[in-house]
């Protein structure tokens, strides 16, 4: 036997072995990309949500929130003072409080006729509620005597939701 031809036959052997190794090697880097892509494009799980809040937490979180019943004077006129910045004319409203006892709270209805501009009175009412954020905007009503008038007549019905203690501490 050749030992030239040997080597070369040995050489060839190597590289077919070389390149059958390379073929494969290179099939497990494309499937692993592959994978690694179907992975990229699915979204990662999401967190589980936090548990739910108990009773005695939501009742705390709403009692919290209550505003000072001995604080109502303030709050109406902080109302009238956003009624003036909106060019707005209040008239003779309706006040009415009542005493939720089984809530420990008090709510106060205010029904509050207004005459102005419609995107005025709008703009009013959601001010009220950015700043008494313990009120609530029960209902609203427009009237317009003509379609030509600028201005149109509102009525709103507002509740502020307050503390039954008097003092900030809770006691009366």
């Amino acid at each position: 036997v050749n030992p030239v031809l040997a080597v070369a036959m040995l050489l060839l052997l190597v590289c077919v072995v070389l390149l059958s190794w390379l073929g494969a090697a290179r099939m497990r880097v494309a499937d692993e990309y592959e994978a690694a892509r179907a992975a990229a494009a699915r979204p990662s799980p999401s967190p589980p949500p936090p548990p739910a809040p108990s009773a005695d937490q939501n009742l705390a979180h709403f009692h919290a929130a209550l505003g000072q019943r001995r604080g109502v004077e303030r709050q109406l006129k902080e109302m009238f003072a956003l009624a003036d910045r909106h060019a707005l004319v209040l008239r003779q409203g309706e006040y009415r409080s009542s005493q939720d006892r089984a809530g420990g709270f008090t709510t106060y209805q205010i029904n509050l006729p207004v005459k102005g501009r419609y995107d005025a009175i709008w703009a009013f009412a959601f001010d009220v509620l950015r700043a008494l954020p313990h009120a609530s905007l029960d209902d609203v009503s427009f009237r317009r005597d003509a379609i030509r008038e600028e201005n149109v007549e509102a009525r709103l019905r507002l509740t502020l939701y307050l503390s039954a203690a008097a003092g900030p501490g809770g006691t009366q």
